[in-house]
């Protein structure tokens, strides 16, 4: 096991050698860290200390971002960026006060729904494991297997379910009827986008398209606790917003070379008014996004200040299934105002009552919207 992840950690360190922003390497000699890991793994005799000696090597760079992951984890991160799982189409969540296992929704269509499982139900079994002291994560990963096979599920009642494909879908719509301060009556399309997966731009596309037959005369998109994801996804949305060949980020690379991301289609899908909301949970893909809507003049911020993640990374599965994630550049904003470990400040701040997090399907997202603060900012500002 030790040898395997000698292997890894050799393809690991030349991954980094060739790729990483910074080639002073945080101002060490590369391959003196390489000769210290390899003698260090000499002694260790399983691969789970192994793993935590390569992670050392990578911490000494002073980048948490670039890190590597067991294959395990990375087979669940490809899940959520492929926007597509092999399971029953539960989403599940753990009571904070009982500490039981409950469904939070269920995904249209899926096999859960049909079968008659609804929001709120209690999940006690998976096939013959008992779910106590089981947190949602784990839960989740048995009810995933091979589209096809059957899967038991214990409620308050036993059912079989077929496992399918799951589209996840990382939008969510809603049309907001707003009347204005003349006592015009109007609507608002209300888009949020979760994270940036690998559907994340088609599904925003057909949330415009929708919005757009429901004749909506002014948009806010939500990118409050958006991570980031794909940072090509969070490009081709914005592209959806602009027109003409403006700026969509700048990229300074390992050589201090600072190159323009332009718009490549030039044809955006409306020109109604845009605010976009963000937050300190808006991070990456959301900030690369939100500063090429809002340095291009196309929409207004509302929020708070975003997290300030302003590094382009590169994800690479080793050999033994592991993965090694690096961070190959840097990014500005169109205006080239620094983004990392800065953030991008709202034109305008303003705290939700709720977190936007609590907005799930099964609780009705239109009631807690009419109660969010930032969104009735939004609305006034697009009037």
């Amino acid at each position: 096991q030790v040898l395997t992840v000698q292997r890894t950690l050799l393809q690991a360190w030349s991954i980094i050698r060739d790729t990483y922003v910074d080639p002073t390497f945080n101002k060490q000699d590369w391959t003196s860290q390489l000769k210290d890991t390899i003698l260090k793994l000499s002694t260790l005799d399983s691969s789970e200390t192994a793993y935590e000696q390569v992670r050392d090597m990578l911490a000494t760079l002073g980048d948490p971002y670039t890190r590597i992951v067991t294959p395990k984890e990375y087979e669940n991160f490809r899940i959520s960026n492929d926007g597509a799982v092999d399971g029953v189409g539960l989403l599940i969540a753990t009571e904070q006060e009982s500490g039981k296992l409950v469904v939070l929704a269920t995904i249209e269509g899926g096999p859960a729904e049909r079968a008659g499982v609804r929001p709120g139900d209690e999940l006690v079994q998976i096939d013959d494991v008992a779910l106590v002291g089981m947190n949602g994560e784990d839960a989740a990963i048995k009810l995933r297997g091979k589209a096809g096979t059957i899967v038991g599920v214990k409620l308050r009642r036993t059912l079989k379910l077929k496992r399918e494909t799951i589209s996840m879908s990382p939008v969510y719509t809603a049309v907001l009827p707003h009347t204005n301060s003349s006592g015009r009556k109007t609507s608002t399309g209300y888009i949020r986008l979760a994270q940036f997966s690998q559907n994340a731009a088609a599904d925003m596309q057909k949330a415009i398209f929708k919005l757009e037959e429901s004749n909506v005369d002014s948009y806010i998109l939500d990118l409050r606790n958006n991570p980031g994801g794909l940072v090509r996804a969070g490009l081709d949305v914005a592209e959806m917003w602009l027109d003409g060949n403006e700026t969509l980020v700048n990229t300074v690379d390992r050589r201090g070379v600072t190159l323009p991301i332009n718009v490549a289609r030039g044809h955006a899908l409306t020109h109604d008014p845009l605010v976009v909301l963000v937050n300190e949970g808006s991070a990456s893909a959301s900030e690369i996004l939100a500063g090429a809507l809002h340095d291009n003049g196309r929409a207004i911020l509302v929020g708070h200040k975003t997290f300030g993640k302003g590094k382009i990374q590169s994800v690479s599965q080793l050999w033994d299934g592991s993965a090694l994630f690096v961070t190959v550049a840097k990014y500005l904003s169109p205006s080239l105002h620094q983004i990392d470990q800065v953030g991008i400040a709202p034109d305008v701040e303003c705290s939700p009552l709720i977190s936007p997090d609590d907005m799930s399907e099964a609780a009705g997202p239109e009631k807690f919207l009419e109660r969010d603060a930032c969104v009735l900012v939004a609305e006034h500002l697009i009037e």
